[in-house]
């Protein structure tokens, strides 16, 4: 058979594809093999070392595998989770803190970032200079802008000075305990606490704590944490602005919709995808809160801008308590999954959603008619 025969009857042509996809592949895995090694030596090992941490009575002296660490089990995750000692209420005093930074830091955060990657998508004179300067504080040292924030919040400084000449009062930012909800409630004169919300609770602390909100201290946080990270997420919104067809928006004005319809029912539901990641990443973000804390209060006033993460670095490095830090490292972890997997349920696609459905009905019915 001769050579174009032989192609074309699809001979040793496919095979010597095959050999060279298996040394492109071979060739691959050389290449990415380095990286490999260091996220198994840096990433990987410590992780592990930290779940036996976790179940060990490990006390930072020494090697965690010698013969003197004995293996605890879960009593580290029950110290802080169900027997309702210090260690508990610790934990959940610095979960009422984090729930709280969450809720109102995402959503702020999404909605300022957007918007200003609206404005600043327009033709304007100094778009770039806008873009620049709402961009700036995220690339500023977070430990920089954590010493000015407490500069301008303490109780002489910038803010508050600007409150008095306004003629309000400004709070005394970062050494006031109560939180907002309670302050706002003794306004109103409603300081004594329901007898319902006394007396029984979670993790340690009553319900009347859980819905204290968050504490004033926490506040100027929440403030400084938009204030950060909003103009990181304004350069992803503006990638996906430029992404959208502009026939698409000049059709729908052509149909006569206003900008806040085009933007609420064009621009909105094209930018899922983005919203997603962002939303994502704002939650890995805030819950994962450390340096503005270690840096600013340290928890404190009255363990009010506690939070897992800083818990977890005390409880360890300060306190001694490995198996407790690296327990709630782990418990932390298992949070920001659930969150990320609530909150992609929430934001999926339901056209593709309600596709998927149909195909699997379609499968369904194949099956059922076949013989």
């Amino acid at each position: 058979m001769s050579a174009l025969a032989t192609r074309a009857t699809g001979g040793p042509v496919p095979t010597r594809r095959r050999r060279r996809g298996t040394g492109q592949a071979a060739a691959g895995w050389v290449f990415v093999s380095p990286v490999l090694v260091i996220l198994g030596l840096f990433l990987v090992v410590p992780i592990l070392m930290a779940v036996w941490v976790s179940v060990s009575d490990w006390t930072g002296r020494g090697s965690p595998f010698s013969g003197d660490v004995s293996y605890v089990g879960t009593a580290n995750y029950q110290a802080i989770l169900t027997e309702g000692g210090l260690p508990t209420r610790d934990f959940g005093t610095a979960l009422r803190n984090n729930v709280y930074y969450v809720l109102l830091v995402v959503p702020v955060q999404t909605v300022v970032s957007l918007v200003l990657a609206v404005l600043v998508s327009q033709n304007l004179r100094a778009r770039s200079f806008f873009r620049t300067a709402f961009y700036f504080p995220s690339v500023s040292s977070s430990v920089a802008i954590t010493v000015v924030w407490l500069f301008l919040f303490s109780s002489t400084g910038v803010v508050n000075k600007l409150l008095s000449v306004l003629g309000a009062s400004g709070p005394n930012w970062f050494n006031d305990p109560r939180g907002v909800v309670h302050v706002v409630l003794s306004w109103l004169g409603l300081d004594a606490a329901p007898a319902a919300l006394t007396g029984a609770g979670f993790l340690g602390i009553t319900w009347w704590e859980w819905l204290s909100g968050p504490s004033i201290a926490m506040s100027a946080f929440i403030l400084m944490a938009i204030f950060t990270t909003s103009g990181t997420f304004m350069l992803l919104f503006i990638a996906a602005l430029q992404q959208i067809n502009s026939e698409v928006q000049e059709a729908a004005m052509v149909d006569g919709a206003s900008a806040f319809e085009r933007f609420r029912f064009i621009t909105v539901p094209m930018l899922r995808p983005t919203i997603f990641t962002v939303v994502t990443l704002g939650l890995v973000g805030t819950w994962q809160v450390f340096d503005q804390i270690y840096t600013g209060t340290q928890g404190g006033p009255g363990k009010t801008t506690l939070t897992p993460a800083y818990l977890s670095f005390h409880a360890a490095f300060n306190n001694g308590r490995w198996g407790q830090g690296a327990a709630i490292a782990f418990i932390l972890f298992a949070i920001i999954v659930l969150m990320a997997a609530i909150q992609r349920w929430t934001l999926r696609d339901k056209d593709e959603t309600a596709g998927r459905r149909r195909r699997r009905g379609a499968a369904r019915a194949r099956e059922a008619v076949r013989p």
